[in-house]
């Protein structure tokens, strides 16, 4: 199966918009290094020892953020949490994935995401958005909409945006709008591009749960890497800029 075909079947398994997915309400997993909670609006946090001190990183997204299908504590921003821990440069990650939701849900819900202080957003929009055949002028809107109320609510902020892919039955022009929207906003706002979320992930089987859309937990360690690849350098950056680096 085609990469672009995936994104078709979400359209039938991913939860409706405005449900949280079983890995962000119910996760309670904690390990040696780091604990997963979650507080009382359904946001999954991960902390440690010493979070007062780390970077705080928001993962704004949908239900590929959330971790749907998934066991608490193996989405991939719990995994990244807690792979940065082994580094000089750790991590608080915080959940904010909502299962179902489209770029323009996304731009009403980033103000309330964005109640307490972050370091760094990582934007996860725009899947839903292919299976509705969004027109990507709206959806480059959408994400501008999104990104400017990221600097109105938290300026210091740095922000990374993921790319996310449209099917192919939506035509080669639609699919080339469909990408350009995330270069096109990156390019414009001066913000990091996190490189196809399911990279060396969509597409094979054995890396995704039954509805082929959704990574299984091979898959998500995979998806997490793909994240922590773009991330881990923009963490280093606000790192070096405290006081006490």
């Amino acid at each position: 199966m085609k990469r672009g075909l995936l994104l078709v079947v979400l359209g039938t398994t991913a939860c409706s918009e405005g449900k949280t997915s079983n890995a962000v309400e119910n996760a309670t997993v904690s390990s040696a290094s780091t604990q997963k909670l979650t507080d009382s609006s359904g946001v999954s946090v991960n902390s440690a020892p010493s979070a007062a001190s780390q970077v705080r990183v928001l993962f704004f997204g949908t239900s590929l953020t959330a971790g749907y299908g998934l066991d608490p504590g193996l989405d991939f921003p719990t995994l990244i949490g807690k792979k940065s821990q082994s580094t000089r440069t750790p991590i608080v990650a915080v959940n904010a994935g909502l299962s179902g939701e489209t770029s323009a849900g996304a731009v009403r819900r980033i103000e309330w995401a964005l109640r307490k202080p972050v370091d760094i957003v990582v934007v996860e929009t725009g899947g839903n958005d292919a299976l509705r055949a969004l027109d990507p002028d709206s959806l480059e809107a959408n994400i501008d909409a999104v990104v400017a109320t990221i600097k109105r609510v938290q300026p210091e902020a740095r922000i990374l945006l993921v790319v996310m892919e449209s099917p192919p039955n939506l035509g080669a022009r639609y699919n080339e709008r469909f990408r350009r929207a995330y270069s096109n906003v990156a390019k414009k706002e001066n913000l990091t591009l996190v490189p196809f979320l399911l990279d060396k992930v969509a597409g094979h089987p054995e890396l995704n749960q039954p509805d082929g859309v959704h990574p299984n937990e091979k898959g998500e360690r995979i998806v997490a890497e793909n994240v922590w690849r773009a991330l881990e350098p923009v963490v280093q950056e606000v790192y070096s800029k405290r006081p006490n680096a």
